[in-house]
């Protein structure tokens, strides 16, 4: 029988006996049928007069600087299939985990909004949003994400805040128990960072997977320190094996991310949402093609997984263009890279500190 994952329009009427569950600051375990219990929480001071019970007494939760708060502990065999998120606070120093089965070590290590392939506040600055079949961000900070996440024993979320004052989170987690196909893989998202990127040197998206998987999305910040075009380097592969030279290496930097030229149109840049990749200007500096700019792209391999074996390391070349042809950059660059796997991660690179992370 239908085990209810892998969800389509295409098998949307096909009956199931998995079972749905959702977990929010209503309902901290997602048991059935004790939702909206809450007598206490940052909603009752609204609700008093109206006899607390029932009504939005406990709407989110309040993470205080070095804690961290357990979004999700959920015991049995399943998948998730849905997160909304809305945090306050700087973004950048609240850290989401997930844990798979009996891991001790997170499988997903990011900055909240960099998950959400969203990097940066919109309190203060425009509004973009993204509208992609992965990642939908919904004026003014509705994060949500619709990766499908499986897990045989257990799967544990968290959130620490390693910034200096409090920050407020609403959240909901939608999962369904299940079945889980032996062929299913964990899904993992790694952060990383480098400022600036050293002379000559290509920036590292991920490396040292080991295992079997599919490499499945890309996220990248990119800030320029240098005028003109910066975007002529290109992806590269690695994978099974390969040692100097890659098996899949792109044309560059926008031709990846689904775009061409510089994606310009009539002298400056274009932003695009699309399904599965996209393209957004977030600030001018001193003009369309001057330094002290940061870009956001997304591209996502929902129709073209990248399949591995046994490794897999991904990089990208930063050059711009002058007067003799490439010039190689000094930029500003974050990243996440997005991966199932045959088994839960075995390490990953120790984040960078908080004064690091800040953009």
């Amino acid at each position: 029988m239908f085990n209810g994952l892998g969800m389509n329009l295409g098998n949307l009427s096909r009956m199931s006996n998995a079972k749905t569950r959702s977990i929010s600051p209503e309902n901290f375990t997602g048991e059935k049928g004790k939702g909206g219990m809450a007598t206490e929480g940052t909603g009752k001071c609204h609700a008093e007069w109206l006899g607390v019970q029932k009504w939005k007494v406990s709407p989110s939760v309040e993470v205080k600087p070095g804690e961290t708060f357990t979004v999700a502990d959920i015991e049995g065999e399943g998948a998730i299939q849905h997160i909304w998120m809305t945090p306050t606070a700087n973004w950048r120093y609240s850290i989401l985990r997930f844990y798979w089965d009996d891991s001790e070590i997170p499988s997903v290590e990011c900055p909240i909004g960099d998950f959400f392939a969203y990097p940066f506040l919109p309190q203060g600055r425009q509004f973009f949003g993204i509208n992609s079949l992965a990642v939908c961000v919904n004026p003014n900070s509705g994060l949500n994400c619709y990766w499908e996440m499986p897990f045989r024993k257990r799967c544990r979320i968290t959130l620490e805040n390693i910034g200096f004052e409090p920050m407020v989170l609403y959240y909901q987690v939608d999962y369904t128990l299940t079945d889980v196909p032996d062929d299913a893989g964990y899904f993992h998202a790694q952060f990383r960072r480098t400022n600036p990127l050293p002379y000559k040197e290509d920036y590292v998206i991920v490396d040292n997977i080991q295992g079997k998987g599919q490499y499945i999305g890309t996220q990248m910040l990119w800030g320029v320190n240098n005028n003109g075009w910066w975007g002529e380097g290109e992806i590269k592969i690695f994978m099974d094996g390969d040692k100097e030279f890659p098996t899949i290496c792109g044309t560059g930097t926008e031709d990846y991310f689904c775009g061409s030229y510089n994606f310009d149109t009539g002298g400056q840049y274009e932003d695009f949402n699309t399904p599965y990749a996209g393209f957004q200007m977030l600030s001018k500096g001193d003009g369309y093609y001057n330094a002290q700019q940061r870009f956001n792209m997304y591209r996502w391999h929902v129709m073209d997984p990248i399949r591995f074996e046994s490794d897999l390391k991904i990089t990208m070349q930063a050059l711009g263009w002058w007067q003799k042809g490439y010039m190689p950059l000094k930029d500003d660059i974050s990243s996440v890279a997005y991966w199932y796997q045959d088994k839960p991660a075995k390490n990953f690179p120790k984040l960078p500190a908080s004064e690091f992370l800040a953009i």
